[in-house]
């Protein structure tokens, strides 16, 4: 998820508030004026004596030559460091991007923001705007929600879909409204996820809720940020899950509540490639899978030759998290 923080400096209340309506991720003020940012809202605030500390937590550096791409690399091991680049070079960026240097790009327009954000088709994962211009304030903060992660995806062939009976199934209402084509990531193991479609669309017997998920049953793995997993049941109010669309779009959507109810539920079995995957979810019309054309399929129409859109990954996943282990899930 790409960042932004805002440098207001000097102050100025409607940058303040424009950032904050933008959803920066901080703002950096000078001393003494971290009490006024969260007399507006809640926000982490860098200054020498805001959340994060300017010059322990977070350094400043102006780097004037390849010499000092060394020194920024074993410096972003510890700190945040955020880079000016004194004519505002790309080289020194795409040099530290592939040195694997987490940094911090002072920009000050969209145009900048857009340069750091796409170098190398990677681009740095965070930004710092310095500008007194809100128009070009919020053209940033637009890009950076924009330019959310990918997830990759592929195809998966139906081989059969089986009523198991009873159990508890897990609605995930966020706080945003899907479109089509977009849901949520879900399955029995960790390594293979279906995309399950948000309930945005159409049908005679309810209404769409296109903030909801009817995801899948407690025991299920979805996607949230950090690269990591979580039982469906794990998720409470304030979490955040990914939300990804047939192209892989990926963005970070609030858990607003759950639902848990007994329902009557379905396994599904695909391939993808050589790999058999599996995932349990309600037995019923409005519960949808994703086709490779942004399709919402219901899983009571589904039929063996069918396609569907996965993610699956090598490896295993250890209290969510990645690792590079022989681990077998059934």
């Amino acid at each position: 998820m790409r960042k932004v923080w805002v440098k207001v400096d000097p102050w100025d209340k409607d940058l303040v508030t424009t950032a904050l309506e933008g959803g920066a991720d901080g703002i950096v003020v000078e001393k003494g004026m971290s009490k006024k940012v969260k007399e507006l809202g809640r926000v982490q605030t860098i200054a020498e004596d805001g959340d994060l500390k300017l010059g322990k937590d977070v350094i400043n550096f102006t780097i004037k030559s390849g010499a000092d791409e060394e020194e920024i690399v074993k410096l972003t091991r510890s700190k945040k460091v955020v880079l000016e680049c004194t004519d505002w070079t790309i080289i020194p960026l795409e040099n530290l991007i592939a040195k694997k240097a987490d940094v911090i790009a002072q920009v000050t327009n969209y145009e900048e923001a857009e340069t750091a954000f796409g170098i190398l088709e990677i681009g740095v994962n965070h930004v710092q705007i310095h500008t007194s211009d809100v128009v070009e304030l919020k053209k940033v903060l637009t890009l950076a929600k924009a330019m959310g992660d990918k997830t990759e995806l592929e195809t998966a062939v139906i081989v059969s879909i089986t009523p198991v009976g009873m159990g508890d199934r897990v609605c995930v209402d966020t706080c945003t409204a899907m479109d089509v084509g977009q849901g949520m990531l879900v399955g029995n193991s960790s390594s293979a996820l279906f995309l399950v479609h948000a309930e945005s669309i159409s049908n005679p017997y309810v209404n769409p809720r296109p903030f909801r998920v009817n995801a899948g049953p407690v025991h299920a793995y979805t996607r949230v940020p950090g690269g990591k997993t979580r039982y469906l049941s794990e998720l409470a109010s304030g979490d955040q899950v990914h939300l990804i669309d047939f192209k892989g779009n990926t963005t970070v959507g609030i858990v607003g509540r759950l639902k848990i109810e007994k329902r009557p539920l379905m396994l599904i079995t695909a391939k993808a490639g050589d790999k058999e995957i599996s995932c349990i979810v309600q037995n019923a019309e409005t519960i949808r899978l994703t086709d490779p054309d942004g399709k919402a399929v219901s899983v009571v129409s589904l039929q063996p030759g069918d396609k569907v859109l996965v993610a699956i990954e090598a490896g295993g996943r250890h209290f969510g998290h990645k690792i590079d282990e022989t681990i077998t899930e059934k």
